[in-house]
């Protein structure tokens, strides 16, 4: 109910483009793929983290952002999907734990691709777009995954994304390098 609220606030308030993508539900996590155009990104990443700043009485806590992207040629998926891991899934152990932050989010994107082909072969099979998408354990994301990438130093909270997000970039320009000057010229 959270996010559709919200989405239907982005779409009547700022004439913005539809949202969709997944919320695949874990026992103590939860895994998030928003697609949209970018100024209704920043505004889910803005509630967020005001949600965040709610303290202990907040319905999310201790949200990371792993990855924006821009330019996206086309959506992963067609409409905004609910999935709730029944059962822990798990990866073999240690097996996040020797991977840098960027192999295990580019692992993650690879088992996102894997599912949104799933779910759109799904779609393209059923008469009734009101049921329910059946997810198979092995295409949903370890949490062990999941977990791992939580606790990356790599991934911002939506607080430090957006301070990081709206700061302007200051790169020196050649002209303003200072060269030492002789002081010892003549004429």
């Amino acid at each position: 109910g959270y996010h559709r609220g919200l989405f239907e606030n982005a779409l009547e308030d700022h004439s913005r483009e539809q949202v969709s993508g997944l919320l695949l539900l874990y026992s103590s996590c939860i895994f998030h793929v928003v697609e949209s155009c970018s100024s209704t990104i920043h505004l889910i990443i803005q509630d967020l983290a005001s949600l965040q700043n709610q303290g202990h009485s907040a319905l999310l806590q201790e949200i990371k952002v792993l990855v924006v992207a821009h330019n996206i040629p086309t959506r992963l998926f067609p409409d905004w999907y609910v999935a709730t891991a029944a059962s822990p899934v798990t990866c073999p152990q240690g097996s996040t734990q020797s991977q840098s932050t960027a192999e295990v989010v580019a692992e993650c994107l690879t088992c996102l691709f894997r599912l949104a082909a799933c779910i759109q072969s799904f779609e393209d099979d059923s008469e009734d777009t009101n049921e329910s998408v059946p997810l198979a354990p092995e295409l949903l994301i370890p949490v062990e995954t999941v977990n791992y990438l939580y606790n990356a130093e790599e991934c911002a909270s939506p607080e430090d994304f957006l301070r990081i997000y709206l700061s302007p970039s200051q790169p020196a320009l050649d002209s303003e390098t200072v060269w030492p000057v002789p002081s010892h010229l003549s004429a």
